[in-house]
């Protein structure tokens, strides 16, 4: 045998073939493995961590009101009902402050940079807090509702962004999904702090008052923090801060060294793609949203995750589900406190596991395979209620908690990691902080007909109003399916590539074979495949 067929004969062997979805990411990668828990990784997972404290702020008031809502002392102050129109405007006042911020949010996080929008963000919530916690008469603590939610507007906009943008590419899907998961972080105490204290204050203002005061805690921590942060580098790069970028890049995606191919790999497309003319730079121009056919699918994804994030189902269960426990036969005040805990708990734990889950399964399927089980959730609950409304039947009122909970879990295993991550995938950069607000504006339209009809459907028509849901569901499940584009196991930049084809659903199932050799990266590429989902 001659050195040449033996060398190839060795070659071969220490070759494997697989499947990738970018042969320039996945030959970078091959080529400089990541080390998940060197200093500088754990260091950026800390950066990350602060800008996923603003999705903590969201899910403290979206528990915090549910609960609220159920306790006597906070309806005899304000001479309130736990459903009515009354009590929906209170809820949708801070959506509306939300509206109105998301004007403001996209521009300010352009133009200041991504931390800070943080920064503004934190301090108007503070401000809302000190406005509402003391109130003592209903039109200001609508006030303080309306300025909660003008300043998260500016948090969910500039949160998301900054973990997309400054998160190591291989780690954006789990670090980007984590960061919506973390809504249960603010969920979970709102919940448990509101047991208590209407548990040890029954008859007394502090049961509400000491929850509301307390919301301003994980602001606090953003306020500060967003000050020590690097700026992300997709920014500075807009920004013609090159040298910046390139550090920030080398330091907690290269182990500091600048010459890392995921580094270079990097840098390269973001010299290429990222625009330092872009409408970014000009806060007034949303017309690169939907200037082109790839600009108007980017939108339409974004606008109709908006809109599937919030019309699901979960709204009822998120701010509601005292009201639901209360038609499915569970009265006492204190126990559909406890069990509005208990489903936070189990819905963070569904989170966690979904966020996992996002680059091994795929947008897609999580997001279609779990819309279809919202339909069947729904219908089982439409048929207990149906069946056992108004009955003392224990064990029906139980199955009904129990797909109640299912639906919840459900729901944070397949949606709530992409509802932030999603989004800020399929928009450039130039659009991302603007198309981040119009999908925070979009989420605040939904979430105003959730918190407004809401109450008022399951308080006129009860259980009837989950019909709307199955309905709502089997029609994204549908819209899922022909129009979502798969986004994992990319750069933010390589997906540019996707959208600008003439089908991008179609682009994004497309798949390569490749041949690789341990740390030499690709060696031959074999043939693309194309996959159905």
């Amino acid at each position: 045998m001659s050195d040449t067929s033996y060398h190839n004969e060795k070659e071969a062997a220490t070759q494997k073939v697989v499947v990738v979805e970018n042969v320039a990411y996945a030959d970078a990668l091959l080529k400089a493995p990541v080390k998940p828990w060197s200093k500088r990784m754990i260091q950026m997972y800390g950066l990350c961590l602060l800008a996923t404290l603003n999705a903590c702020i969201n899910g403290y008031d979206g528990s915090l009101m549910g609960s609220i809502n159920a306790m006597k002392p906070y309806q005899k102050q304000f001479g309130m009902t736990t459903t009515g129109e009354s009590t929906g405007f209170v809820f949708a006042i801070y959506t509306v402050g939300n509206l109105c911020g998301s004007f403001v949010a996209g521009p300010l996080t352009d133009t200041w940079g991504r931390r800070w929008g943080m920064f503004a963000g934190a301090l108007f919530i503070i401000i809302g807090t000190c406005i509402q916690a003391p109130s003592q008469s209903m039109p200001q603590f609508k006030g303080g509702r309306f300025v909660l939610g003008f300043g998260v507007a500016m948090s969910a906009t500039a949160g998301p962004s900054y973990v997309a943008e400054i998160a190591h590419p291989k780690y954006r899907g789990i670090l980007t999904g984590i960061f919506n998961s973390f809504w249960f972080i603010g969920s979970i105490p709102a919940s448990w702090i509101s047991y208590g204290t209407n548990l040890h204050y029954p008859t007394h203002n502090n049961s509400w008052r000491i929850p509301l005061w307390l919301q301003m805690s994980f602001s606090g921590i953003v306020l500060v923090g967003s000050l020590l942060v690097p700026e992300t580098p997709r920014w500075l790069m807009a920004n013609d801060r090159h040298e910046e970028a390139l550090a920030v890049m080398a330091k907690y995606h290269g182990e500091d060294d600048p010459q890392n191919p995921i580094v270079q790999l990097s840098y390269r497309e973001m010299q290429e793609q990222i625009s330092k003319t872009g409408s970014d730079k000009r806060w007034w121009d949303y017309s690169e949203l939907v200037s082109t056919k790839s600009a108007r699918w980017r939108l339409t994804m974004v606008v109709s995750m908006s809109f599937f994030g919030q019309w699901s189902g979960n709204a009822a269960i998120s701010y509601f589900l005292p009201v639901m426990l209360e038609q499915a036969g569970i009265d006492d005040v204190n126990t559909q406190l406890m069990l509005t805990g208990v489903i936070a708990v189990i819905s963070f734990i569904g989170a966690i596991i979904g966020s996992t889950l996002v680059d091994r399964v795929g947008r897609r399927k999580m997001l279609l395979t779990t819309s279809c089980l919202f339909v069947m959730w729904f219908a089982i609950i439409t048929g207990l209620s149906a069946k056992f409304a108004g009955t003392d039947n224990k064990a029906a009122s139980n199955a009904t908690i129990a797909m109640i909970y299912m639906f919840g879990f459900t729901f944070s295993v397949g949606f709530t990691p992409f509802q932030a991550l999603y989004p800020v995938e399929c928009l450039t950069f130039e659009t991302r902080a603007k198309g981040m607000a119009v999908y925070n504006f979009w989420v605040n339209i939904a979430s105003f007909f959730n918190q407004y009809a809401t109450p008022v459907g399951l308080g006129d028509v009860k259980w009837r109003f989950y019909f709307l849901y199955i309905a709502w569901d089997a029609f994204q499940a549908l819209f899922i399916y022909l129009f979502y584009v798969e986004t994992k196991d990319r750069t933010l930049e390589e997906l540019n590539e996707i959208f600008n084809a003439p089908f991008p659903k179609a682009a994004s199932l497309k798949k390569t074979v490749v041949a690789v050799e341990g740390t030499h990266g690709i060696t031959n590429i074999i043939e693309e495949i194309e996959t159905k989902v």
